[in-house]
């Protein structure tokens, strides 16, 4: 049995690849916990800029493994979780991009919702349908759907369980691109290949921390923290590259490392 989740890395991007093509990349078969390693992996890894996840065609990830039948969603013991993932996406110190390049259902679009940037496929079916199978939505959706599309635009699609296709989900704000289904994970890796090259490690690490953290701040908290996060990168070596760089119309060479430099929590 092939791995689940494949993790390839090329020109400082890392792939995630999910990888059950004969099931179109049903969530199950140690997929959660494979997928949990690779962000782990991609996070402690410097030579990792950015992050691109998609799936293995014809679809991005169709869904709960279903091959039980009715024990689909059987009861579960006081372990259970419905994070999907213990270290999801949006922990990674590295901008991560869903490359939605087909059919995203239930937990394989809910998952979608943790990376930073999506780019989807325009004729790709996607929904939230766990209403429709007796249970509701997971891996976070109740929290990272509502500050993507708003309270109202959420419960259209949490508490209806409906389809929506690419263009229906940008018009709702939920991805920045749509594309033809060929031209998904070609997108998503020059735009990380463009983070690689030519964003600063430190800066995009503490930025991203800072997004994430900012729907539970009010401002004068978030000022505290761009204030607190500015004084390790201002005066630094990347700070002065940058700078450089810019002038002499040249790519940057960055020193900052995430692994030894980073001072967030």
């Amino acid at each position: 049995m092939s791995a689940p989740v494949l993790y390839d890395v090329v020109d400082r991007v890392a792939t995630i690849t999910l990888h059950r093509p004969d099931v179109r990349n049903a969530f199950g078969q140690g997929m959660g916990p494979a997928l949990d390693d690779a962000y782990r992996r991609a996070d402690s890894d410097d030579d990792v800029r950015a992050v691109v996840l998609t799936g293995t065609p014809p679809a991005f990830c169709a869904g709960a493994d279903m091959t039980s039948g009715g024990d689909t969603f059987s009861a579960q013991g006081s372990t259970f979780s419905a994070a999907a993932v213990e270290f999801p996406a949006w922990k990674v110190r590295k901008p991560v991009i869903a490359a939605v390049n087909g059919h995203a259902v239930g937990i394989g679009f809910t998952i979608t919702l943790h990376a930073d940037i999506r780019i989807m496929a325009a004729d790709a079916k996607y929904g939230i349908v766990q209403a429709r199978r007796g249970v509701m939505g997971d891996g976070y959706s109740h929290w990272t759907l509502p500050r993507l599309v708003g309270t109202e635009r959420a419960a259209s699609i949490l508490l209806t369980g409906r389809f929506f296709d690419g263009l229906e989900a940008k018009e709702l704000g939920m991805c920045s691109q749509v594309l033809p289904n060929d031209e998904v994970l070609p997108a998503a890796l020059e735009l990380a290949r463009d983070i690689a090259v030519n964003t600063a490690p430190l800066s995009v690490a503490y930025s991203k921390r800072l997004l994430w953290q900012s729907f539970e701040l009010d401002a004068a908290r978030v000022e505290q923290l761009e204030t607190q996060y500015h004084h390790p990168l201002m005066g630094s070596a990347d700070a002065k590259e940058g700078v450089l760089a810019f002038l002499e119309r040249r790519e940057p060479q960055w020193q900052g490392r995430v692994t030894r430099d980073w001072q967030g929590d």
